[in-house]
């Protein structure tokens, strides 16, 4: 069986000064994709955060950790960076907020883009829609046998109220192999990514989950005796350049 897309994941969150989203955006979107790409990281997808203005987050993928390494050390060591990288900073007030992880099983990656990134300037190549990222923290360890629950028996219940995971990950336990970009150690997370067409099929999903029986009486009080703390919900609007949208 052929493995998943991008086994290693970065889940990024940067908060930023007031008002610059867009300016980072727009530099991010001209400059910082095809230039990763080029080096060996993939750009997953980039969004603004529809309940938090000042937060941009995005996902980047690779092959393995060393490889990982090796276009990190590219990338930021080579002359796109160099170029840009004071008017990207300036932008920012924190960009530690960074999850590694991994496809939690082997039908847990993301799926192949179903069309080309638009090109720089141009038109959307896809109807607008909105990402819904849940963040699971964990006790301990996501493993396989969580994995195989959640396919098993959370999946059907997300997918029959609207919500149909297109990916789910846990953390990647590897160490940081480009230790000056941190990410957050010693957390267990299961994270997992759908797509809605609006926000208000977003709000549709979570009523109808909320009504559901089988969450409330079965599921919920499972997943619930799991986490050390409440999810996270990311509310996310892909960029015009968003390869994930």
């Amino acid at each position: 069986m052929e493995g998943p897309r991008c086994p290693v994941v970065e889940l990024r969150q940067y908060t930023l000064h007031p008002g610059q989203r867009d300016v980072l955006i727009d530099l991010f979107d001209r400059e910082f994709v095809e230039s990763q790409e080029a080096v060996g990281a993939t750009v997953l997808g980039q969004f603004r955060d529809l309940d938090d203005p000042d937060r941009f987050v995005w996902l980047r993928g690779f092959e393995d950790m060393p490889r990982r390494a090796k276009a990190l050390e590219s990338f930021y060591g080579g002359p796109v960076w160099q170029a840009h990288r004071d008017e990207a900073n300036a932008t920012m007030t924190d960009s530690d907020d960074v999850l590694l992880l991994r496809p939690a099983s082997a039908r847990g990656g993301f799926p192949e883009p179903a069309g080309a990134r638009p090109a720089p300037g141009g038109p959307a190549t896809s109807p607008p829609s909105l990402v819904l990222a849940t963040v699971w923290y964990g006790h301990g360890p996501f493993g396989a046998t969580f994995a195989e629950f959640f396919q098993q028996r959370v999946r059907p219940v997300l997918a029959g109220t609207g919500g149909e995971p297109l990916a789910y990950l846990r953390t990647e336990h590897a160490t940081n192999t480009f230790p000056a970009l941190p990410v957050r150690t010693n957390e267990e997370v299961f994270v997992w990514f759908a797509r809605f067409t609006d926000e208000g099929r977003i709000d549709d999903h979570l009523n109808r989950l909320e009504q559901s029986e089988r969450w409330r009486e079965e599921l919920l009080p499972a997943l619930s005796e799991r986490w050390a703390r409440p999810p996270q919900r990311l509310r996310l609007a892909p960029t015009e350049r968003s390869l994930l949208r």
